[in-house]
């Protein structure tokens, strides 16, 4: 008898773990209430459910439907009356599934909707069975925006692509779509009062490829590629019937360079000009001039017609001074308005937009430079360069969407970027986005109310075409999607994983082209005795991992990795994972070049950005030259800060030279330094000066430095990088605080 109890016990945890272990975003709460629903030939519907969110479901459920005749309806619903003020239980719904029928309670139509994508998830997980473990499911978000960005201008995607974009949302219970419709590269929506925007704005002459240190262009045409209004009409309704929101950008004052093409009188300076071919920042921008605040404002009635959405995008990112700075036209508005200078210049034009806007029953939302010389009255800020912008806002009492790009560019490698299609930078594995906290810890519970939810961020400098789309949003999206809904846990970050992996089946089905980085290997390098050694892991059996230390490929036969690899010597590690004698993953090679301070303690003065930490101030003693072509994983990114660091050797230990990398990159911002010193110490309190390197000799190396200090002898090593401050004018991002990236500090 206490057999037969105990079987049945491990068969209902059976029944809890299928039913609610695969679901991604996770419910807030799931009950197993006992028995199963068979899942009928032919379900039959009540009268009356919302028609288009039911016929959604028709579509993809894989099931066939009949009308309730003579028989029990099997899918209900009761739509409640919602309270006053209720706007948070918008989305929140019941699923209660008996062994009789499927029952569905909310207080809105999207409530019906999200209620269907479970239920769509459990049809296709019990679809082998035919069978669904009886449940009730109380569910709803935590935050009210979800979002997922697309930018449509460096490279193009057709209506149909973007309709499959917008399902993917629908999956995983994203409510907000952002579209980015115009750049530097090209203006992708018909504006009919001024069709110059898409005639010439529309199109470009060639287009960058590769790394962007290599320069090299494609030489072919690119575009005209727009979407007409009507083609905008039918993306929106589409969006709309599955409850989600498309928020429209409007690139201004900076990013500007297709719309000054085609109107080059909306400039500081006459031109010509035409649509970037290169990625980056450029210092062409709108002028802020009547005519061009007649010509935004009649583009923007447009675009308000076209989009239903309360906030209107207005971009506000990235825009350098340098013309605003040469401008007398400019000059004299500063002076006018009693201006504090360019920055608060930016802010006079912001807060005109925003007037505008307003007064159409719209408002606007921006990325977090619209903080620069006061942020207008009733904007948003969607908080990119890191959390600092939506803390700031959330502080002043101004709404926020939180998208930095540590945790939230899926524009980022998110594996090994040797392994991995060339991509902008940046690495946001699965588990990072993961990991991300929302809200930020700083703000009070007042202040929090503020954060109005997380958003992932796609540019596509570097995504040709929709399968690549397909490669960078999957499996990240379904990190993203239970991020937003507030069920994520990443202690628990392994059960996750696998739900991420069950999911993989759907997407084979649908064909999508997702990322399989997480069967790959992944290193860390962690510190050891005698150096660092290398820990290596993946989503699968860990005794699958075979490694070699001579850079030859490994095969069935070669080392099975067990615990971390000691590296003692310079070597290259290559690392792969097999399953029943077959290689199963991509082979991982990473190349170690080992010197005196490789796995000592160092400390930093000043961090680097969020967004370029990685692993922090060890990346520079973990024994990794970082590659120039992949800004992944391998480089700390400071902006406008040196580089400050302190090395404990662990003892007096004698050495002749120090080396280290930086890059130069002035498309991206990232310039070489401005010099460097490096002193020793015995004591960590008294340093000696015994080497120097000045802009000349830094330029000359071409950023690879190997300073000769004679025969030194000291415990501690300090070495100053100095970042190469504001970026100077006829330079991408002019006025703005340049980037120092910096890889490994050596010594021999």
């Amino acid at each position: 008898m206490k057999k037969f109890l105990s079987i049945m016990a491990l068969a209902f945890l059976s029944l809890n773990a299928s039913a609610q272990d695969q679901l991604i975003p996770k419910p807030v709460s799931i009950k197993i209430t006992g028995g199963t629903f068979k899942i009928p030939g032919n379900l039959s519907l009540a009268p009356g459910l919302p028609v288009k969110e039911t016929e959604y479901f028709k579509q993809k459920s894989g099931l066939s439907f009949g009308e309730s005749g003579k028989t029990e309806a099997q899918l209900t619903y009761i739509k409640l009356k919602q309270p006053a003020g209720a706007e948070a239980l918008n989305e929140s719904y019941t699923l209660e599934i008996t062994p009789d029928r499927i029952h569905i309670i909310s207080y809105t139509d999207q409530g019906y909707f999200w209620a269907l994508q479970t239920l769509i998830q459990l049809l296709e997980e019990h679809k082998a069975d035919k069978t669904i473990p009886a449940m009730k499911i109380q569910d709803q978000p935590k935050l009210a925006w979800r979002g997922m960005h697309l930018d449509v201008c460096r490279h193009f995607f057709t209506v149909d692509e973007v309709k499959q974009y917008i399902d993917y949302l629908a999956m995983y219970k994203l409510n907000t779509f952002h579209w980015h419709l115009t750049d530097d590269q090209g203006w992708r929506i018909e504006i009919k009062k001024y069709p110059k925007l898409t005639q010439i704005g529309s199109k470009r002459k060639e287009s960058m490829i590769g790394a962007y240190v290599d320069n090299t262009f494609d030489g072919k045409p690119y575009g005209p590629y727009f979407y007409t209004q009507e083609q905008v009409r039918e993306v929106v309704q589409y969006a709309t019937d599955r409850h989600i929101t498309v928020v429209p950008e409007i690139e201004m004052p900076g990013h500007a360079l297709a719309a000054l093409s085609a109107y080059p009188e909306l400039a500081c300076t006459k031109g010509p000009f035409e649509p970037a071919t290169k990625w980056g920042v450029f210092d062409d921008v709108f002028c802020p001039k009547e005519e061009t605040f007649t010509f935004l404002e009649n583009v923007l009635d447009e675009v308000i017609k076209l989009f239903p959405s309360a906030y209107i995008h207005i971009g506000g990112d990235e825009c350098p001074k340098t013309r605003w700075k040469e401008c007398a036209h400019c000059q004299e508005l500063i002076k006018k308005y009693n201006l504090k200078d360019e920055h608060g210049l930016q802010s006079y034009f912001i807060q005109r937009i925003e007037k505008y806007v307003n007064s159409k029953g719209r408002k606007i939302i921006g990325w977090d430079e619209i903080l620069e010389g006061g942020l207008a009255p009733n904007a948003a800020v969607m908080s990119w360069t890191g959390v600092n912008g939506g803390i700031e806002a959330a502080k002043t009492k101004h709404f926020a969407v939180m998208t930095p790009g540590a945790y939230c560019y899926f524009d980022h490698y998110q594996g090994d970027p040797q392994a991995e299609p060339n991509a902008f930078g940046g690495y946001t594995p699965l588990d990072k986005v993961y990991s991300y906290h929302p809200i930020p810890e700083e703000l009070n519970a007042e202040q929090a109310r503020y954060i109005m939810g997380v958003q992932a961020n796609l540019w596509t400098e570097y995504i040709t075409d929709f399968r690549q789309v397909q490669y960078m949003i999957f499996p990240r999206i379904m990190a993203l999607s239970e991020v937003a809904w507030g069920t994520s846990q990443p202690e628990k970050y392994k059960e996750f994983e696998g739900r991420v992996i069950h999911q993989f089946e759907k997407l084979d089905r649908m064909h999508v082209n997702y990322a399989k980085s997480i069967y790959n290997i992944s290193g860390k390098v962690i510190p050891a005795a005698g150096g660092v050694a290398y820990e290596l892991s993946t989503s699968q059996n860990p005794s699958g991992i075979r490694y070699t230390l001579n850079g030859k490929n490994p095969t069935i036969q070669s080392m099975t990795y067990e615990k971390a690899i000691p590296v003692s010597a310079s070597s290259t590690i290559q690392s792969a994972y097999f399953e029943n004698g077959q290689l199963k993953s991509a082979v991982s090679s990473q190349q170690f070049t080992v010197s005196k301070t490789t796995g000592k303690t160092i400390t930093l003065e000043q961090q680097p950005s969020e967004n370029y930490a990685f692993g922090g101030a060890f990346t520079l003693v973990d024994g990794i030259i970082g590659n120039p072509r992949q800004l992944g994983k391998t480089w700390l990114g400071f902006q406008g800060k040196d580089v400050v660091a302190t090395i404990d050797l662990g003892k007096n230990t004698d050495f002749t030279e120090v080396y280290f990398n930086t890059l130069d990159n002035k498309g991206s911002w990232i310039h070489l330094a401005k010099s460097a010193q490096v002193y020793a110490s015995d004591d960590n309190s008294h340093f000696k000066l015994i080497g120097e390197a000045n802009k000349d000799d830094i330029l000359k190396a071409g950023g690879k430095m190997k300073l000769k200090v004679g025969q030194q002898m000291g415990r501690y090593l300090k070495i100053r990088i100095e970042n190469a401050g504001i970026i100077p004018a006829g330079n991408p991002g002019a006025d703005s605080k340049a980037w120092l990236f910096v890889d490994e500090i050596g010594a021999l």
